[in-house]
């Protein structure tokens, strides 16, 4: 009698093979990460920020093919960073800037310009340098947070900035076609910018995290970086936004 042969599992393709993935705020936290998970799925990663010596270091880190050290919001440094590419690309991930929190009454005009703008330009302004350089199906990934759904006090302009966004990246989506555009929308990420803004609060906001998210865990850079990594591999996607905050704003 002879036993059946036990079956070998088929080996996974890396879902990012042969193409290259450009994270524009790559030397740290989310973006860093995403550039981690996408050359482990195969991927070339081009990293960008404005710190020349962190940048160098992520570099080491996760083997990018290359990197640029400028500021996302000068439009002249993005259009000479799209236009030296050598080649094609597939991906862009912007994860540069962050909201901006404040009384509302407490703001000049040009403070509440800024603030509900910023990310709108700046997501435009790369979608112009890029578009030309983009494979058909590759992907514009933009973030936004669910943080400032919630009218409250603290948050002033950062709940109009939040609710610009989804139709937005929308209508972005329909314009850049058949490049896709999509909108990640992350709640508290454990990352070191959290710290920088936290300081000494930080341990606490973990704990206060842990106890009350139905995940019962804080997320991390890792979490939006798998994500991230889904939604470019994904080709039915566009247009839409993908939440992930732990389920923070349904408890807060």
């Amino acid at each position: 009698m002879t036993s059946a042969a036990t079956p070998v599992p088929a080996q996974r393709a890396p879902e990012l093979a042969g193409q290259t993935v450009i994270l524009i705020g790559g030397s740290a936290g989310i973006g860093l990460e995403t550039a981690r998970r996408s050359r482990a799925e195969g991927a070339d990663v081009i990293l960008t920020g404005r710190n020349p010596d962190r940048l160098k270091q992520a570099a080491l880190d996760v083997g990018a093919q290359r990197t640029a050290a400028f500021d996302a919001n000068d439009a002249a440094s993005l259009k000479t960073f799209f236009r030296d590419l050598p080649g094609p690309i597939d991906h862009v991930l912007v994860t540069a800037g962050g909201p901006s929190y404040g009384p509302l009454l407490g703001m000049d005009s040009e403070q509440v310009r800024l603030a509900i703008s910023d990310h709108v330009v700046q997501a435009l302004e790369v979608a112009r340098n890029a578009a030309g350089k983009m494979r058909p199906g590759g992907t514009l990934l933009l973030m936004g947070g669910t943080g400032g759904r919630r009218i409250g006090h603290g948050l002033g302009i950062a709940s109009a900035a939040t609710a610009a966004l989804p139709p937005f990246t929308a209508a972005l989506a329909l314009e850049l076609a058949p490049v896709r555009v999509n909108l990640i929308a992350a709640g508290f990420v454990d990352t070191p910018l959290s710290a920088s803004l936290l300081g000494d609060q930080l341990e606490e906001r973990r704990n206060e995290l842990r106890a009350t998210l139905p995940i019962g865990r804080v997320v991390g850079p890792a979490d939006v970086a798998a994500l991230a990594v889904h939604i470019m591999s994904n080709t039915a996607l566009t247009g839409a936004t993908y939440d992930i905050d732990g389920g923070q704003q349904f408890v807060f």
